[in-house]
């Protein structure tokens, strides 16, 4: 697809405003823009960081599809993982698997979003273990 110019997730949901203030408050992002029904987020000095809202029962999504999304797991990479958990821990966030590496190249833990269905993997890269580093195409294996 050549002409791509943009790409992120639109979440559909009955609690946008509680998904907003939890991504604006915790993970930096900021509304570019917003309405009754969707809300459309960037990430704070990171503009190619972007995901968005809908009501889900809103006429611009397909009547057979207007339900709130459920077990959708978003992938946040990020830098310095050990403190941010910590982070986490101190404001009493709802950790559902908590911190520790995996052979496959993460340091993660998972959080569970305030509105039901949406669980937050926050994610640092780090070197995968031999067994899965013949997993990735030899330009691909992750550094930390």
């Amino acid at each position: 697809m050549k002409n791509l110019t943009s790409y992120y997730p639109v979440i559909s949901t009955n609690e946008g405003e509680k998904l907003v203030a939890f991504f604006q408050e915790n993970l930096g992002f900021e509304i570019v823009f917003e309405s009754d029904w969707y809300w459309h987020l960037t990430m704070k000095g990171q503009p190619s960081v972007n995901i968005a809202f809908v009501q889900a029962d809103h006429e611009s999504v397909p009547e057979a599809y207007r339900q709130p999304v459920q077990g959708l797991i978003l992938n946040i990479e990020m830098k310095d993982i050990d403190a941010y958990y910590q982070q986490c821990k101190d404001q009493n966030w709802q950790v559902v698997l908590p911190l520790k590496s995996e052979p496959w190249g993460q340091r993660h833990f998972i959080v569970a979003s305030p509105v039901s269905g949406l669980l937050i993997d926050l994610i640092e890269i780090i070197p995968p273990s031999e067994e899965f580093s013949k997993n990735y195409t030899s330009d691909a294996v992750p550094v930390s």
